[in-house]
């Protein structure tokens, strides 16, 4: 038989339950339901539910059937009118046959007496010639549980392969609940980075962007609030909380189950749910709600009862171990994003359980679809999904009151957050310090080079004014040089002109000439004289000429201390550097014209 596909609503006076069955024919059918059960059959469909509340049959009952669609409705008369029927949307619950809602354990000690007695009626002739072996005393080995509600052991014996793929923990049936606690404080101190942490402190412009986020449950929880301001109805879950198709499906295919879990073990039950919610909640905000291939590493690993089997004592224990995985293992490491997991988990515990079982089973499926997480599945996630179908609201009324009450800070992780932030504060401050300074000697800098910059324009034009200079200096010089030879041509000119002194006779060859008139003086030297002389011998000639143009007499006189120096002759550079020297001047041109031509110009005229 097949079990169809069916929802479950009501109103104040008539429960609804429609019922999707396409390949039936809808002239062969049944319909049952008397007090808590209900039973529909239509080939091959069968339906069986055990319904939260009482139906009654009045005549009031009224069934119809969609062709199209191929559904049946079933309106049903509430036997209270007004009863609120809670949890119509725990499919999986109501799909468990009346017989096992009961509380009676499933182990169950038998009287001492009956038990003789069923023994005696078994008993059988006793072997005395049986094989005997000594006695040798083993110690099996200690397993300790794990899994939903500690039921579990053995099972990572068989699974030696994937276990490191799923748990942190080795050998986790060796290992008691202490010593995993241990190794599990240790492995996520070493596993803190600093660094990490103030990056993400600092730098949280993503970190905001994600607090920003709003999943599913907010908008249900704003919705739920306003309803009970309205109203003072009692309101589940199922009112604000809708479960897709394929979660109904989820479901349906779940076996039910009964769980015998003493007070301690439904105690760990409670703390591990918390632990795996707020796991999950941080996976739903720092990915938008999206799944990736991180979904469920970010699951498991943040969940110390997933990743190390860990058995929590109290509420604050969970979220200390929370809080230090969230800063030692994901991508984004910031302690707000501990508190908001911390307000949506309080959110959803409020509710109900319908909220909680839809987280559930998205974290189901996640698992499903990574290869080895889903040996989670098989220890915790499937046996949470029908364990909480059957959990009063009132238990988780009192769970989430217990969770808003405990507080989280920075000093209860451990893990110095505080000190960190307050040395990282001050480097920052420094190297703020430190810039500013930095920028001040910058325009220091800029300023002196500017300045080096003025200076060297100003050099700059300083020695192109000084190469004017030299270029105008070495334009006169070129002009005097140009005088110079333009006066050794003249000499070279009147070196062929005989001189004839005052009493008639020719002048040697190495005679001089000088004219001073109209304030311009015209030089002429025999060119034997080396280059490199022609100062010193120009100024000679005009000292000489000084001398000359000093003589009180007149042209005769003249000619005659030309004469007497021909007949005793004094070498004239010697005698001119000692007056130079005496005198200490290079040049003297006497500032009066006196036109003096050193030529025996009266003999000519007497010719």
């Amino acid at each position: 038989m097949i079990t169809p596909a069916f929802e479950l609503t009501q109103d104040p006076d008539f429960l609804t339950v429609k019922i999707r069955v396409p390949y039936a024919r809808a002239s062969e059918f049944d319909i049952y339901f008397e007090g808590e059960d209900f039973k529909f059959y239509a080939k091959p469909y069968f339906l069986r539910l055990t319904l939260p509340g009482r139906i009654v049959e009045d005549g009031r009952e009224k069934a119809s059937y969609n062709t199209d669609e191929g559904t049946f409705t079933i309106q049903l008369p509430k036997e209270v009118p007004g009863q609120y029927f809670e949890g119509l949307d725990m499919l999986t619950s109501l799909l468990a046959p009346k017989k096992s809602r009961s509380a009676k354990p499933l182990v169950e000690e038998m009287d001492a007496s009956a038990s003789t007695e069923l023994c005696e009626e078994n008993e059988e002739e006793f072997d005395w010639e049986m094989e005997q072996i000594p006695f040798e005393e083993s110690p099996s080995p200690l397993q300790h549980p794990y899994g939903f509600g500690n039921l579990r052991s053995g099972v990572f014996q068989r699974l030696q392969d994937e276990l490191s793929d799923v748990i942190d923990l080795k050998d986790p049936d060796q290992t008691p609940a202490e010593e995993r606690r241990r190794r599990r404080l240790a492995a996520e101190a070493a596993k803190f980075e600093p660094d990490h942490y103030l990056a993400d402190f600092f730098e949280d412009e993503t970190i905001k962007h994600l607090l920003k986020y709003k999943p599913w449950w907010i908008d249900a929880h704003r919705k739920m609030t306003a309803l009970q301001g309205e109203s003072h109805q009692e309101h589940d879950s199922p009112a604000f909380v809708v479960f897709s198709e394929a979660e109904r499906e989820q479901m349906r295919k779940f076996t039910n189950k009964s769980y015998l879990l003493d007070k301690r073990s439904r105690h760990h039950a409670y703390l591990g749910l918390i632990d795996i919610l707020l796991a999950y909640c941080y996976e739903i905000r720092v990915n938008e709600g999206d799944k990736n291939v991180e979904s469920s590493w970010n699951i498991r690993k943040l969940s110390a009862t997933l990743c190390w089997l860990e058995s929590f004592s109290s509420i604050h224990d969970v979220l200390v171990s929370f809080g230090r995985r969230v800063l030692c293992y994901p991508l984004y490491r910031h302690f707000e994003l501990v508190t908001r997991a911390f307000s949506d988990t309080v959110m959803i515990l409020q509710l109900g359980k319908a909220a909680v079982l839809k987280c559930l089973l998205d974290i189901h499926k996640i698992f499903m679809e990574s290869d080895p997480a889903y040996i989670l599945n098989d220890l915790f996630i499937t046996d949470y999904c029908i364990w909480i179908q059957k959990v009063k609201s009132k238990k988780l009324a009192a769970l989430c009151e217990s969770l808003q009450k405990t507080t989280l800070s920075k000093t209860h992780v451990g893990l110095e957050l505080e000190e960190l932030e307050a040395a990282a504060v001050l480097v920052q401050e420094e190297e703020k310090a430190l810039k500013a300074a930095g920028t001040v000697s910058k325009q220091q800098l800029l300023c002196s080079e500017s300045e080096t910059s003025d200076s060297e324009e100003s050099s700059s034009t300083s020695s192109s004014e000084t190469e004017g200079s030299d270029s105008d200096e070495q334009e006169s010089s070129t002009s005097e040089d140009g005088e110079i030879n333009s006066l050794q041509g003249t000499l070279k000119e009147e070196r062929t002109a005989p001189l004839i002194d005052c009493n008639g006779l020719r002048q040697g060859t190495d005679t001089w000439a000088m004219e001073v008139g109209d304030g311009k003086s015209k030089v002429s030297l025999q060119s034997t004289t080396p280059p490199g002389k022609l100062v010193e011998e120009l100024e000679m000639q005009i000292q000489s000429a000084m001398r000359l143009s000093e003589q009180p007499e007149g042209l005769a006189t003249a000619g005659c201390i030309s004469q007497e120096q021909e007949e005793n002759p004094v070498p004239e550079p010697d005698r001119f550097s000692e007056d130079a020297a005496g005198k200490g001047n290079f040049l003297e041109v006497s500032p009066k014209p006196n036109p003096l031509l050193f030529l025996c110009s009266t003999n000519e005229d007497e010719d």
